[in-house]
């Protein structure tokens, strides 16, 4: 009786450790840069936003995996929008606290759109994501501090603003959901 008691209550806790798990893997999000060639824009986009089907006939190109954030907000992590500038044809990702609405509007962006949660602490195997911006075509591209920033420097993207913290794999989720 008393093996048969500690065998359930093992296999009980197994289970309950493994949903866990999933349920904080399910809580990450991937986070991609795409490239349209004909407006040559970058586009910012978390995994669900759109469908890749649309992307691909909306003409963007070059799907890149950038890091992972999360879907819920929680403390030490930030809200990111997705804001369209209609006249620039550029759509930027910008943490809540970096601009006010009144500043994104007056700069002729709208269509303010909820799209993850970042960190915003450094913590073991985060990486430092980054805005940069290009004068000639009024654009703004979010990279990750791994990412190739000498190919940006070449194509005339300056200004580098620290933003937030990602995660740069989503099996390390565990890691920080310690901290």
């Amino acid at each position: 009786m008393k093996k048969t008691f500690i065998l359930v209550t093992a296999v009980l806790a197994s289970v309950f450790i493994a949903n866990k798990g999933f349920a904080q893997d399910d809580e990450l999000v991937g986070v991609f840069r795409w490239y349209n060639p004909v407006d040559q824009n970058y586009i910012t986009v978390a995994d669900g936003q759109f469908q890749e089907g649309q992307m691909l006939n909306w003409n963007w190109k070059n799907k890149t995996f950038m890091f992972s954030a999360y879907r819920n907000p929680a403390p030490g992590r930030v809200a990111i929008y997705s804001w369209y500038n209609p006249d620039t044809k550029d759509y930027a990702s910008i943490a809540e606290d970096e601009f006010n609405d009144d500043q994104m509007i007056k700069m002729g962006y709208t269509n303010k759109t909820l799209q993850y949660y970042a960190l915003t602490r450094r913590g073991p195997n985060t990486i430092p994501v980054y805005r940069w911006s290009i004068r000639k075509n009024h654009d703004w591209v979010t990279i990750p501090e791994e990412g190739n920033t000498d190919a940006y420097y070449k194509k005339g993207y300056s200004r580098k603003t620290f933003q937030y913290f990602g995660i740069p794999r989503s099996i390390d989720a565990a890691i920080y959901n310690q901290l």
